[in-house]
């Protein structure tokens, strides 16, 4: 239990968090991440009475109703430091007083769910797939600024892939987070299962090349080979690693779904995505519990 300080927790004149605009009586169990702020008022579409709550930046949020569940629209923008802030501060929300900066005893976990966007690796998974993330694997930093709990499993998985990576010379290795659990029973039919990659960027780091030279350029048939247990790396996205990682800290349960629009290995884009981004979404909020 802690105090914290204005510096470290920082809450605006009004009440609301720093980065998220949001206030405590404005978060409800149940949160749809997307990162596209122009993909809330989608998402909202399918929501009954739906109002913008809060604005800023990239951080643009809506609530309504569905299924007699309120549900909290939120957009993250891209990258795991911008999901670095919003699962912090969503936690803050709902686990910190903002008034007296106390941690509260009795903790709130919420279920996160990111719908979003991603390239399939696998010549054999189509646009248009479903992908559901059981593990996300990060390329970025982030997680290593933090003190995770011990997950053998997790562990396992991080030992095994940094070894088999380090075929490429230099590479600075990688951190792996898991989904939460109660996410996947229930998402087990509609939606395809794999390990997704969270690059910390669109190009070099998920091996586009176009003027800028890649200083792995085999790494992405490296991930299309591996195997664990019997898993396989299927995806790329940008954000999962971050959402996992943090969940798995802060006791939040975290699942990923992303719409695939364009497959690597056969150089196919789907081009115009929204009728099936519509039913993802639609999806979703029929299956979260």
């Amino acid at each position: 239990m802690g105090t914290y300080r204005s510096s470290e927790l920082i809450v605006n004149p009004d009440g609301s968090i720093f980065h998220l605009k949001l206030k405590p009586d404005q978060i409800p169990d149940r949160i749809i991440l997307v990162g596209d702020p122009g993909r809330v008022k989608l998402a909202a579409s399918h929501l009954t009475h739906p109002k913008e709550v809060a604005s800023n930046r990239e951080f643009v949020s809506y609530s309504g109703i569905y299924n007699g569940n309120e549900i909290l629209i939120l957009s993250t923008g891209i990258g795991t430091d911008n999901m670095d802030i919003v699962v912090n501060e969503l936690d803050a929300l709902v686990n910190i007083d903002l008034i007296t900066r106390e941690e509260k005893t009795i903790k709130r976990p919420l279920k996160l769910i990111r719908i979003g966007t991603s390239g399939s690796l696998q010549a054999d998974i189509p646009v248009a797939t479903r992908m559901a993330a059981s593990w996300s694997v990060g390329l970025d930093g982030l997680m290593k600024y933090y003190a995770r709990p011990h997950l053998p499993e997790r562990i396992d998985l991080e030992q095994k892939l940094n070894q088999y990576l380090s075929a490429a010379e230099g590479f600075p290795g990688i951190y792996a987070a898991i989904s939460g659990g109660i996410f996947r029973d229930l998402f087990s039919t509609g939606c395809e299962w794999g390990i997704t990659v969270a690059a910390h960027g669109f190009y070099g780091p998920q091996g586009r090349e176009i003027r800028a030279p890649l200083a792995f350029p085999g790494l992405n048939e490296l991930f299309r080979n591996f195997r664990y247990k019997d898993q396989r790396i299927t995806n790329f996205e940008m954000e999962s690693s971050a959402l996992y990682g943090l969940s798995e800290i802060l006791g939040h349960q975290a699942l990923t779904i992303c719409l695939i629009i364009a497959n690597r290995a056969r150089g196919e884009y789907i081009g115009d995505y929204q009728p099936e981004m519509s039913e993802l979404i639609r999806y979703v909020l029929e299956t979260i519990p």
